[in-house]
């Protein structure tokens, strides 16, 4: 048999193939990614040659990987203590050890800002239940603290764990910083789980304190979820406290639980309790733990039987997600970041790891198609989101329906439907063509004020990851 002729289409390298190509970076965009300026702090500072390109960097990365990970650490200021001993010993894989030694905290790196720029926004909330809002990073680490202190008061130490019942939200992200500011493990899922889906979970991590909510709302409907707090609060016999989170407005109304419960909003008076002149702490205090040790516990899906918990460590989260949020999606300062995601899947845990980049993240609850397939455009037109993520059956809906988010026209606004065009300070008017060169960047970004991406740019870095 003759040898089958290639076709044009077999011959496209890898990623190529699939359609047009959306976006490519210009020669400014390179000079200016942070991928390239670590590459020349290589050269500077360690004497690295990586050549031009990614290629070469990629290289260096993965035949030496011991000196790569310790150059992440020195690159971003990691903070916490190195230590002397090797970044990487014994071998070959799993019988490895990193950064033994070593000692951090990721609480202590994801708020950073609030040392270096307290007035930064950190997080910009919205919900289907009413919740909106945002909280600088000095008010992030002032909720964190109370938290924290309160988590100490109800007994959680170093090594418990701490499961959340929780939306995104940002009582989410301010319990899981609570949590690990203490070295306790956090573990979540979201509350349209169903009980025995979440027992099947938590059971396995023996949780302390149970954070959850009374309800949700998705969909334009609103959820009661007492009878599945009850459930599981009955299912884990370690568990010693509840937190209830009083998000749709019916946890007072909510039958009694067999242990302590404490509502969230009095964790400020629980806090004050324990500390001396029985004032709230105002800003966070740390407990540096080993590097490997446990950060959060997530699940693998349970399709071959019980859910399997997976565990990441402190200082492999620092910086994995340093190097993807940083070197990969080039977000920093100055970045809103969002991923339509919910607690139960770790795309959520990736959202927080925004923080120690020092970008502002975007936390919503609801559905994506309601009350329009395009609220997520919405969403991300008003808070100025730069970097979107989202799942692919989400833009398979909006193809569907037909959206073009490039073209203001094909979104609904209420100050554009009276006009013939879009209103001059419509907040989802398209900005194609208008981006300033300086800030045409690889990560998908736009320029401050009303006017959104051109989103079918963000799109093509979504299929991408």
């Amino acid at each position: 048999m003759g040898q089958q002729q290639a076709t044009p289409e077999q011959d496209l390298p890898a990623g190529r193939g699939y359609g047009a190509v959306l976006s490519e970076p210009t020669r400014a965009d390179i000079e200016r990614a942070k991928v390239t300026d670590y590459a020349r702090w290589l050269a500077a500072n360690r004497g690295v040659s990586t050549g031009e390109g990614y290629g070469g960097l990629w290289e260096w990365s993965v035949s030496e990987p011991a000196e790569f990970w310790s150059s992440l650490w020195h690159y971003f200021g990691v903070l916490g203590s190195r230590g002397d001993a090797p970044v990487l010993q014994g071998g070959p894989m799993p019988a490895v050890t990193w950064f033994a030694g070593s000692t951090l905290n990721y609480a202590r790196n994801a708020l950073k800002a609030a040392s270096t720029d307290p007035d930064r926004t950190a997080i910009i909330y919205r919900s289907e239940a009413g919740h909106r809002g945002s909280l600088s990073y000095a008010e992030l680490d002032e909720q964190v603290a109370t938290v924290r202190s309160a988590l100490i008061a109800l007994g959680v130490r170093r090594g418990d764990r701490v499961a959340a019942y929780l939306p995104n939200s940002p009582q989410a992200v301010v319990g899981l910083l609570a949590t690990a500011s203490i070295g306790a493990i956090w573990t979540s899922c979201s509350p349209d789980f169903g009980a025995h889906a979440v027992i099947d979970r938590f059971a396995q991590v023996d949780p302390k304190v149970l954070i959850a909510v009374d309800g949700y709302a998705y969909g334009g409907k609103t959820f009661d979820r007492q009878r599945e707090v009850a459930s599981i609060t009955a299912a884990l016999p370690g568990l010693s406290s509840v937190i209830m989170v009083d998000y749709i407005g019916t946890a007072a109304s909510h039958p009694a639980l067999p242990v302590r419960t404490t509502p969230w909003a009095a964790l400020g008076d629980l806090a004050a309790a324990g500390q001396p002149g029985g004032l709230r702490p105002l800003r966070t205090e740390f407990d540096d733990v080993a590097f490997e040790h446990p950060l959060w516990v997530l699940y693998s899906s349970g399709t071959t039987g019980l859910p399997k918990p997976i565990v990441h460590g402190h200082g492999g989260i620092v910086l994995e997600h340093l190097k993807a949020l940083c070197l990969h999606l080039d977000l920093g300062p100055g970045d809103v970041f969002f991923w339509y995601t919910t607690t139960g899947w770790m795309m959520w845990n990736f959202v927080v790891g925004g923080l120690l980049a020092g970008a502002t993240v975007v936390v919503y609850d609801g559905s994506a198609v309601y009350p329009g397939t395009d609220e997520l455009w919405r969403l991300a037109a008003e808070t100025g989101v730069t970097y979107f993520g989202s799942g692919a059956p989400y833009l398979v809906t909006c193809m569907k329906a037909g959206l073009r988010p490039a073209q203001p026209r094909s979104l609904t606004c209420p100050g554009c439907a009276v006009s013939a065009r879009p209103a001059p300070r419509c907040p989802l008017r398209a900005s194609t063509g208008s981006t300033p060169q300086s800030r045409r960047r690889t990560s998908h970004r736009f320029p401050p004020g009303p006017q959104p991406p051109d989103l079918t740019r963000n799109v093509g870095a979504l299929l991408l990851l």
